[in-house]
């Protein structure tokens, strides 16, 4: 949403990762996220795979927003950032600053403390806290065990 105070349309890229053992699918994330901005037709929600840039390119793309909420992001978003201009000169990488009610969230973080019975309300979209529920009443493991 605060993006939309500099740009007319935003894209919510949902990443196709195989190698990321995420709790809920690609189809569920973007199912989630298009619910959250339903009523916005600015913002629209698109998974892919492959490179960032390649999708940026297919979709007229030449800005691409990223979230850091800690110093700890910085160097890897730095990274990739620096990666995706080698790959395409054209796209530039906006870096935005969350709120600072946010600024200590991470995923893993919201799960464990979801799965060890804290309340989430505050920290996550109802949509996300229902369907977190309904992973631990289809009994999903949220981390993984150790062997």
């Amino acid at each position: 949403r605060r993006g939309l105070k500099i740009f007319d349309k935003i894209i919510v890229a949902v990443l196709k990762n195989p190698k990321k053992n995420a709790l809920f699918s690609t189809k569920e994330r973007v199912m989630m996220i298009q619910e959250i901005f339903a009523n916005n037709p600015k913002i629209e929600v698109k998974a892919f795979d492959g490179l960032l840039v390649d999708f940026a390119r297919e979709n007229k793309a030449n800005i691409v927003m990223r979230g850091l909420r800690a110093v700890s992001d910085f160097e890897y978003e730095f990274q990739m950032a620096l990666m995706n201009r080698k790959l395409n000169p054209e796209i530039e990488t906006l870096f935005m600053m969350p709120s600072v009610d946010y600024s200590f969230l991470s995923s893993r973080l919201v799960k464990e403390v979801f799965a060890l019975g804290g309340c989430i309300r505050d920290l996550v979209p109802k949509i996300v806290e229902k369907k977190l529920r309904e992973k631990i009443k289809s009994g999903k493991r949220f981390f993984p065990t150790n062997v």
